[in-house]
């Protein structure tokens, strides 16, 4: 992880939203006093409870939502418009049935320039980029067939894939694994653990599942109850590489049970935690 000496790679200064007008005159906010720096290749997890706005961070981070107040930065520049350097993934792959899974991958090559103007040209090039990336999540030999013959671990290892063909320089997940059985959620881990080690790009993971957070993260992020807000920042000083035996240890049960301690404690009294 980047120190703290070096420009954050995804700065949130003081960033409140309120979804229209009328709420923002009634001081209604969806999240509020959003104040966070990520570093360079930093991956870090946020938790809550669930209508936290988690989902609207991500939002807000990717330049799909403006803030009503405060400044975002990405990469050393303001977010204005939805950013062409991030990948997205979400609970549901949402593959295109009617397309094969190499074509999957290759979509947002087809719709996102500069790749678009040079999809032609370049096809070859980037089906054997699509290709590498589905054999380093055990997809390989998987590229012709459709999403319908695809397990539900398989699909989201291809729209993992899709999220990261543009080789972006960050990847947002909001609950990727949350709908797959606790046995190939925990082979994703390591396959997403796999790639960010190997890539390095910055990655946001929003999660319900403590234990994914602490396996994954640098650094574990608590949102109140809404209005969203951090109010926890949690370090995750367990050493790197992590694999699953690393669930079992005392250290990792113990940091889970504190975040678990934290989020217990907001639902009984609303209050805010001290980071």
């Amino acid at each position: 992880m980047s120190t703290d000496s070096q420009a954050p790679f995804v700065h949130f200064d003081d960033v409140w939203l309120a979804y229209n007008d009328e709420l923002l005159a009634q001081n209604v906010f969806a999240v509020e006093n959003i104040n966070l720096k990520v570093q360079q290749g930093e991956f870090i997890a946020i938790v809550g409870p669930s209508g936290c706005g988690k989902s609207t961070f991500m939002k807000l981070t990717t330049g799909l939502k403006k803030p009503s107040m405060g400044r975002i930065h990405v990469d050393g520049q303001p977010v204005n418009g939805p950013l062409k350097i991030s990948g997205m993934a979400f609970q549901a792959p949402s593959l295109l049935p009617w397309r094969t899974t190499l074509d999957n991958v290759l979509l947002p090559l087809e719709i996102v320039e500069p790749y678009r103007q040079q999809f032609k040209d370049r096809r070859k090039e980037f089906e054997d980029r699509a290709k590498k990336l589905l054999t380093t999540v055990g997809l390989g030999g998987m590229e012709n067939k459709f999403p319908w013959e695809l397990s539900g671990g398989m699909q989201q290892r291809a729209s993992i894939c899709r999220a990261l063909i543009h080789e972006p320089k960050m990847l947002l997940l909001d609950e990727p694994f949350g709908a797959l059985d606790a046995f190939t959620r925990e082979e994703l881990w390591c396959t997403l653990r796999d790639l960010w080690q190997e890539q390095r790009f910055n990655v946001i993971l929003v999660t319900h599942d403590l234990r994914e957070s602490v396996f994954l993260a640098d650094t574990v992020y608590v949102m109140s109850k809404s209005p969203g807000r951090f109010v926890v920042r949690r370090e995750i000083d367990l050493p790197r590489p992590r694999d699953l035996e690393t669930t079992y240890t005392p250290e990792f049960t113990n940091i889970v049970h504190e975040l678990r301690g934290h989020i217990g404690a907001m639902r009984k009294s609303g209050a805010v935690i001290n980071q």
